[in-house]
């Protein structure tokens, strides 16, 4: 199938275009983002190939649509940045890579936590200055500390299987807790009574209507003073103002990011050369116990490889007519209740 591929890096075109040898669709790779003012490159293809800062509202899918595209394959497992109900009315069918590697989120996960702790990345940067004392390094054991998981999916299970190891307390938060939980010790508890008795919080639920900033001014009042706050999942789980207002009064003591609200502006790309003009991105990076990767935490060699091949592999079931064992559909819109759907 004649495919747009939006968002490519150097990455991407090495491994579909490997993965590709046992599908041969035919694939053109485009490095802009996929928006209402780049539409033009797709038009024509039966198939546009997006990443999760490609912006596919009711417009852009319209224009798509008008041009004859059918299918829109995107890589990665959220979908948010996809209108699946301007995608329905106009009989496009969205399909998406729901697992590539678990571990590889799962372990960046624990990557910030032990590098906040440890203050790793300060004390990297003080010895290549000559400078060896030990004042304001100081860390904590993670054995017997209580971490809060909201999410317990694959990513969400294999960081309580790390942590298990370390001799952490697990409690979760799921509306649907998962079989494989309970060799963990993972204790099932709702939100509020995760936010007042976590040492460390990590994040690996998806963003919709009723996760938008679950992490708001309300959850942050029920944290512990000095707690360690760890997002990989998608930052709109966080209301990032309101994060900035509990570090500045010691609420936040800890707080690790591979995603960010507002990344689609900034994440992806070289901008050394470049003022960046988000005031808020800006001042989260003024905090000394604030790290922030780059929406990094999936890249791994084992998760572009299986990303590659699961993304063509969706394109060709569309293609040959079956049904596609990926696509998602709309759901109902339900009023936010502080639970994860």
């Amino acid at each position: 199938m004649k495919t747009a591929i939006f968002s490519t890096k150097s990455y991407d075109r090495k491994f579909l275009e490997a993965a590709n040898t046992k599908y041969n669709h035919e694939l053109l790779f485009f490095e802009p983002r996929l928006t209402y003012d780049t539409t033009a490159l797709g038009m024509g293809f039966p198939c546009a190939c997006v990443f999760i800062n490609d912006l596919l509202d009711k417009q852009t899918l319209q224009i798509l649509a008008s041009g004859g595209t059918k299918l829109i394959a995107t890589r990665s497992a959220g979908f948010n940045h996809i209108d699946l109900n301007g995608a329905a009315e106009l009989g496009m069918t969205v399909v998406r890579v729901p697992a590539y590697s678990p571990y590889a989120v799962a372990e960046h996960t624990i990557g910030l936590i032990l590098t906040l702790n440890r203050k790793i990345h300060r004390a990297y940067n003080r010895v290549r200055e000559g400078n060896f004392s030990l004042d304001g390094l100081m860390g904590f054991d993670l054995h017997n500390r209580t971490v809060g998981i909201i999410g317990t999916g694959k990513i969400g299970l294999i960081v309580a299987q790390i942590l298990k190891g370390f001799g952490c307390n697990l409690l979760a938060y799921d509306l649907y807790p998962t079989p494989e939980s309970e060799g963990l010790g993972i204790k099932y508890v709702d939100l509020p009574e995760l936010f007042t008795s976590s040492d460390i919080i990590s994040l690996h639920c998806p963003l919709t209507p009723q996760t938008q900033h679950l992490i708001d001014k309300e959850a942050l009042s029920l944290m512990k003073p000095g707690v360690m706050l760890i997002n990989t999942s998608r930052g709109g789980l966080i209301d990032t103002q309101a994060v900035i207002d509990a570090l500045k009064t010691r609420k936040i003591g800890y707080l690790g990011l591979d995603v960010y609200e507002q990344e689609s502006e900034l994440f992806f790309e070289d901008l050394s050369d470049e003022v960046i003009e988000d005031d808020i991105f800006q001042r989260l990076l003024t905090f000394p116990n604030v790290l922030i990767t780059g929406h990094q935490a999936f890249f791994t060699e084992e998760a572009i490889a299986n990303i590659a091949d699961t993304t063509l592999s969706n394109i060709t079931e569309f293609e040959l007519g079956g049904a596609c064992a990926n696509e998602v559909r709309a759901k109902p819109f339900v009023a936010r209740d502080n639970s994860i759907q």
